[in-house]
């Protein structure tokens, strides 16, 4: 929210009141507070009629520091708030020399000098500043003549220095020059608004910003006060925290272990998803056609989704099936199991008053309701439609009650789509703040049905494919990018979104496969299928026509066959990448500036990125399939032609709809499953480790392969020796084969030796 009129003006109706003098210090071992007035105080008489602000400065982990700043300390504060982790007894020491307190935790300080204008430095362990919330950057402000009552800060951006992040944003990826309002919508992948907003960002110096308030954030990115990121809520205390590096993964580390970090997601939910669509005509027959169309076609699929149709129209949502599509639903999953595939469902958080569930519910005390007693209704999306009460313990049970029976007929995960529009002019069962509400209701919906998953199949077989997030949604993934039309401009601006998002602490993300809106053509679904299937998730997904490859002619299903088989042979790789994320918060998708953050040149990519630590990805956003693509320092080899380029370099690149540009980073060893049919098969049975030595005679490298629950199941060590490539296995006896990218290849057990020469 924008406050000032040009550099000198304030607007109309607006007041602000800066932190502007230290007036006392009170320190403690491991925090400390402070007193500023927002005048300068010269004489007695001036400290009266006049506010002070509280700044409370804390730790409540290594590397990250706490900022709370307070006008009036006794507002009611219902939540909800954040669930944060970190060490309750604070992880920062104070030390104080003369009239400056420095609390330092980690590689971080904070440093307040008491002898000058109110000011935070932060600094890092080099004594290097990060940022800085400099005089007149700390502040309350009233606006509409004093009707809201805002707290804001600013902190200094550097010469140079991009901001990323703030949630799943599809304007351009580097935020300097946007204005940001931190508000859940259901907008679609073209607009302003997202999905999923994270009041996180990071920025280029190697430091994020977390600002830790579930409801309404405004940032200003560098585009109110031009050197500066701005943020406000319209409260009575603002609290945020600086997370330290040095490098952008360490800040996500950092951060994703104060908001948790995600689950790893199943094996089997890295295979090819296919759907009904939305309202296109299905039935079992017409599920049945394209499941054994796939496999007529040797097209591998892993899970089959049923979208909003498979329950009655105006009833949802019931969780009945629609006893006219599918007068046999148990039947039907059952055969859909026989042929391998596990079963997905579309839900959401709301009941529709011709469900027979509405009535029972209201009954229950489990609807939203208004402050007069009615239950909250509108008829947007559906009609007289009410919205489950997650703030309710026994709304949660009672919603997952109605979820135990589709699990135990066969489904095996749910799309828990919608979540944003969330009224703010109702009362919640806990007494929550309607507004901390809106943007917070998305982690009660997603962690109600996440919980249930992993209580009925047991840890590490959770999976969700949801829309809508907040501050620790990642915990519960997969997250797909909403609805985006079937363009080339909305499959860029959906890698936009996804690449936003990673930068936000979410390890794993989705799309809808050819867009979801209109049907695409023939040429954006094949560039579309290359760019899916080399996503964390892959799903086929549409609104009113199908997508099944047939669809769009013999190429679009060849291009399908040749990237779900290429993701399954990949499958050791990326599943180690997928642990990294579960274990560390760095995302398997990762912008280029995230992998390389020394390179100028990767910090505004956004039409490529790095799958895991070692494959470099650029998607085609082009009928004739011209591309080009960035290559970072080092030699490049394109795994599926074996072309080796050597970088730092741009390239314009023309491919077929059966390529695009897919490098592998110099150094990598690439561990390959022998199974191409399915995503989670033994990937110790005979696999191929690719490896990708530098030119130097002395090399070596070390690589993992996960079992399906994500423990190292064995290690392979590699050694170069001048003309000897040795390859030693450790975990398993069984045999392997290593391949040297462009060079020869040898197969053995235990150790296997290659001859370079």
């Amino acid at each position: 929210m924008k406050f000032t009129d040009g550099f000198w003006r304030i607007r109309d109706g607006v007041q602000i009141s800066y932190a502007t003098e230290v007036r006392e210090v009170r320190p403690e071992s491991k925090r400390f507070t402070t007193y500023a007035s927002v005048r300068k105080v010269a004489r007695r008489g001036d400290t009266l009629n006049a506010p002070l602000v509280t700044v409370e400065c804390f730790s409540p982990a290594e590397g990250v520091i706490g900022v709370r700043v307070t006008h009036h300390a006794g507002k009611r504060r219902p939540g909800p708030d954040f669930a944060l982790a970190g060490d309750a007894d604070g992880a920062g020491t104070v030390r104080q020399d003369g009239p400056v307190t420095e609390l330092t935790s980690g590689p971080l300080t904070l440093r307040l000098d008491g002898s000058g204008p109110f000011a935070l430095a932060f600094h890092d362990a080099d004594g290097r500043e990060l940022t800085r919330s400099d005089a007149r950057n700390t502040a309350f402000v009233t606006t509409g003549h004093g009707a809201q009552h805002h707290m804001l800060t600013r902190l200094a951006l550097g010469v140079g220095e991009q901001v990323y992040g703030l949630g799943e944003r599809f304007t351009p990826f580097v935020k300097n020059g946007q204005t940001v309002d931190v508000w859940q919508a259901d907008g679609g992948t073209s607009s302003e608004q997202s999905y999923k907003n994270i009041p996180f960002y990071l920025s280029s110096r190697g430091y994020g910003v977390f600002v830790n308030h579930p409801g309404a954030v405004s940032f200003e990115v560098g585009s109110e006060s031009v050197g500066q990121v701005q943020f406000s809520v319209e409260d009575q205390s603002l609290e945020y925290y600086v997370v330290a590096g040095p490098t952008p993964k360490d800040v996500l580390t950092r951060y994703t272990a104060l908001t948790g970090r995600p689950a790893l997601p199943p094996a089997w939910s890295f295979g090819l998803w296919l759907s009904t669509s939305f309202t296109t005509s299905y039935d079992e027959e017409t599920v049945t056609s394209f499941v054994d169309g796939m496999a007529d076609r040797g097209i591998p699929l892993t899970v089959f989704h049923f979208d909003c149709f498979w329950m009655r129209e105006y009833q949802w949502c019931d969780f009945q099936w629609d006893p006219e599509v599918f007068p046999d639903p148990d039947g039907m999953l059952a055969r859909l199991k026989e042929k391998g595939l596990r079963i997905s469902a579309w839900i959401n958080p709301y009941i529709a008053q011709k469900s027979p569930l509405f009535d029972e519910a209201a009954a229950l005390g489990h609807l939203v309701r208004r402050a007069d007693g009615d239950v909250w209704q509108w008829d947007l999306w559906q009609a007289g439609m009410g919205l489950v009460d997650f703030t309710s313990p026994e709304a949660r049970s009672w919603f997952q009650s109605k979820l135990k029976p589709l699990l135990d007929q066969g489904v095996d995960c749910f799309k828990t789509d919608f979540g944003e529009r969330i009224p703010t002019d109702v009362v919640w069962h806990d007494g929550s703040d309607p507004e901390r509400m809106h943007n917070y209701y998305t982690q009660l919906y997603n962690r109600t049905v996440f919980e249930l998953l992993e209580k009925e199949r047991g840890q590490g077989e959770a999976v969700l494919f949801a829309r809508s997030a907040t501050v620790g949604g990642q915990q519960y993934p997969v997250h797909w990018g909403g609805d985006c039309w079937s363009s080339f401009e909305a499959m860029a601006e959906s890698l936009r979104g996804g690449l936003s998002l990673s930068l936000s602490g979410f390890g794993f993300w989705s799309h809808d496969i050819g867009g979801f809106e209109g049907t695409p053509d023939p040429s954006v679904f094949k560039r579309w299928l290359a760019f899916g299937l080399l996503s964390s998730h892959s799903r086929l997904h549409g609104s009113t026509s199908y997508r099944v490859p047939w669809e769009f002619g013999d190429e679009a299903v060849d291009v399908a066959r040749r990237f779900t088989l290429l993701k399954h042979r990949l499958m050791p790789y990326l599943y180690g990448a997928a642990v990294e994320a579960h274990d560390t918060g760095v995302p398997m998708m990762r912008p280029m500036v995230l992998e390389f953050p020394d390179d100028p040149s990767c910090r505004q990519l956004d039409r490529q990125y790095m799958l895991g630590p070692d494959l470099l990805v650029a998607p085609v956003f082009d009928t004739g399939g011209e591309v080009e693509v960035y290559l970072p320092e080092g030699t490049w080899t394109h795994l599926l032609s074996g072309e080796r380029v050597t970088g730092p370099r741009w390239r314009t690149e023309r491919h077929g709809y059966d390529s695009l540009p897919l490098y592998v980073r110099e150094c990598a060893v690439l561990p390959l499953a022998a199974d191409e049919a399915r995503p989670d098969g033994d990937w110790l049975d005979a696999p191929v480790l690719l490896v990708h030595p530098p030119a130097s005679p002395r090399y070596e490298a070390e690589v993992s392969v996960p079992d399906t629950t994500g423990a190292r199941a064995a290690s392979f060590r590699v050694v170069r020796d001048g003309d000897i490539l040795r390859v030693t296995a450790s975990g398993t006896g069984r045999p392997f084969t290593v391949r040297v990218a462009g060079g020869p290849k040898a197969r053995g057990a235990g150790e296997v030796t290659v001859p370079l020469g």
